[in-house]
């Protein structure tokens, strides 16, 4: 029987290929990873333990979160993002390592010469340790890398990833060993001051919150650098987070075995590595989000020329506090919702130079134009409240507005189309 005129033949979808469905098994894969690491705690902890290790974790936890969200401001990451990452790291990643590590000191202990359990402890938290966990955290980089590209462009969106992804780990693991500190402190009968409770809370909490997001963090600037490359640096992309991954597994490494010397040596492992490292990861922190600011800077004048925006729209999109001020004079004068406009403006036009850069170096995807497009389409329908604050705003900046010097191929046209 001939099929109907102008039928055409769909095929059908995998059940996979359907978004909501990826969507439903990977929140249902954490919530069941959850589940199992919150009867492991209990477990070894008690429950009295695992509450106070509860609270006791949570406290640097919104110092952490808000440390990675100030680098990310220039170009928020969506929530959904960073819920996953936290959620990764806080569930599935610890899930592995609590597996993984017991079955390593388990194999040290019936295949290596080694005498004593506490020196299988030892050599699985300096050798095996760092290698399950900064798989397990590297794996929900990958994982946004891969299937969230629109959303990862540079260092910053992979520092920011793996530093929420290393957040919610070290909370799961701060939980265990708080708890496990306090359950201790109770079979002793402790009375007065909790001893052990209380070294755990501050070599963990108070002296090394950073420990884990700087070591993860490595990982993420090597998936961060391999997302600025063009497609055809196959090699580079793939070596670039190997070598991230690996930098991560060796800091690690480090600070692990040094728990193990003596105090005075500890304390100058961390004297004189770890805050030198740390002290570097910073300053590439804040020159990152100045660069993001600079990258603004120079590549909207282009749609600044082709009529999308007014001259002063690009200086004052790339000052975070004229950015600030275009916000509050849009609530002053059209309430929250004015402000709530002006912000996703200010959203769309930062990632409308962003994209530009990416065809600037040759990493934009196929669908550049469309994207663009869109992005413009976008800032046009909310030109007539974001304008006039922007202007308003970049005129309380110290120095004058002066277009760079940039290239001038393929400005996009201009925006008689949305008159």
């Amino acid at each position: 029987m001939p099929a109907p005129a102008g039928w055409r033949y769909k095929p059908r979808r995998a059940l996979w290929d359907n978004k909501a469905v990826r969507a439903g098994a990977l929140i249902l894969l954490l919530a069941l990873c959850g589940l199992v690491i919150l009867a492991l705690v209990r477990e070894q902890t008690g429950t009295e333990g695992f509450l106070v290790g509860l609270g006791l974790a949570v406290l640097p936890v919104p110092l952490l979160v808000a440390a990675f969200r100030w680098m990310d401001r220039v170009e928020p990451k969506p929530w959904k993002n960073l819920v996953f990452a936290f959620s990764w790291g806080a569930c599935a990643a610890t899930l592995m390592a609590i597996i993984a590590n017991g079955y390593a000191t388990e194999w040290l202990l019936s295949s290596v010469d080694l005498a004593q359990r506490p020196e299988a402890d030892k050599w699985g938290a300096t050798f095996v340790a760092p290698v399950v966990e900064e798989t397990g955290k590297a794996a929900a980089v990958l994982l946004l890398y891969l299937f969230r590209r629109r959303d990862f462009n540079n260092t910053v969106d992979g520092v920011v990833i793996a530093g929420i992804t290393a957040t919610g780990f070290a909370f799961t693991e701060n939980i265990l060993y708080l708890g496990n500190a306090f359950a201790t402190d109770l079979s002793f009968g402790h009375e007065g001051v909790p001893a052990a409770t209380v070294a755990t809370f501050f070599m963990r909490v108070l002296m090394s919150p950073f420990a884990h997001p700087l070591f993860t963090t490595m990982t993420g600037l090597g998936f961060g650098i391999a997302a600025t490359l063009a497609p055809r640096r196959k090699v580079l992309r793939v070596l670039i987070p190997l070598a991230g991954l690996l930098t991560a597994m060796v800091l690690h490494s480090v600070w692990n075995g040094s728990a193990s010397l003596s105090p005075l040596a500890f304390l100058a492992v961390y004297a004189l590595f770890m805050v030198p490292v740390f002290g570097a990861l910073t300053w590439l922190a804040i020159w990152s989000r100045q660069n993001e600011l600079r990258t603004i800077r120079t590549f909207l004048p282009a749609y600044q020329i082709a009529g999308w925006l007014t001259p002063p729209e690009p200086l004052a999109l790339s000052s975070m506090r004229a950015r600030g001020i275009a916000r509050d004079v849009a609530r002053r004068t059209g309430g929250p919702a004015a402000a709530r406009t002006v912000a996703e403006y200010i959203s769309f036009a930062t990632s409308l130079a962003f994209l530009r850069q990416r065809a600037h170096n040759g990493t934009a995807g196929p669908d550049f134009t469309a994207r663009e497009q869109e992005l413009l389409h976008h800032l046009w329908t909310r030109k007539h409240i974001a304008q006039p604050s922007l202007t308003q705003a970049s005129a309380t900046l110290p120095r004058p507005y002066a277009p760079p010097p940039a290239w001038n191929a393929g400005w996009p046209q201009g925006p008689g189309q949305y008159r």
